[in-house]
């Protein structure tokens, strides 16, 4: 199993923060952005951050093929994975760089995406992610922190491409 990367388990950490139980977020219970609606198994109030990093790798990381991209896009799709969902991450990444969107990152993807300028690539990726938003259930109540994670990411990736 590959272990999440240091500089993308500190970012998401971060980013999806400590417990809360917010009656209008759609994931219901989360702590470190580990969502009761999609692992109703786990004592969520209780998860580690090394438990939160793990299920990160696993079922974000290695899905959105981010292991196969450089630190610059990889932080991108790993967070728009774990903020949008692996397919639409992928699809997303898929539309910018004019392959076919079919969401399964493969060969041509990972190709595309290593003959990109990742400066320009990542601005353009995260400007696509902010247009998917404004057609996401709950815009209205989550868009403020949602851009305000766009533009930090944004800053954090651009440092990572230099």
């Amino acid at each position: 199993m590959t272990e999440l990367p240091l500089h993308a388990r500190t970012w998401i950490l971060k980013a999806e923060g400590g417990y809360s139980n917010d009656p209008k977020d759609p994931g219901g219970e989360t702590h470190w952005g580990i969502s009761k609606r999609s692992y109703p198994m786990l004592d969520i109030r209780n998860l580690t951050a090394d438990d939160a990093a793990r299920i990160y790798a696993r079922d974000y990381w290695l899905p959105a093929g981010c292991a196969h991209y450089r630190d610059v896009m990889a932080l991108a799709v790993f967070d728009a994975a774990v903020n949008q969902g692996v397919r639409a991450a992928v699809t997303m990444l898929q539309g910018v760089v004019a392959v076919t969107a079919d969401g399964i990152p493969g060969l041509r993807t990972i190709e595309a995406v290593d003959r990109a300028d990742h400066r320009e690539l990542v601005v353009r990726y995260l400007e696509r992610r902010w247009d998917r938003y404004h057609d996401t259930g709950g815009a209205t109540v989550f868009l403020r922190g949602w851009t305000r994670r766009l533009f930090r990411l944004e800053a954090v990736c651009l440092s990572l491409a230099v």
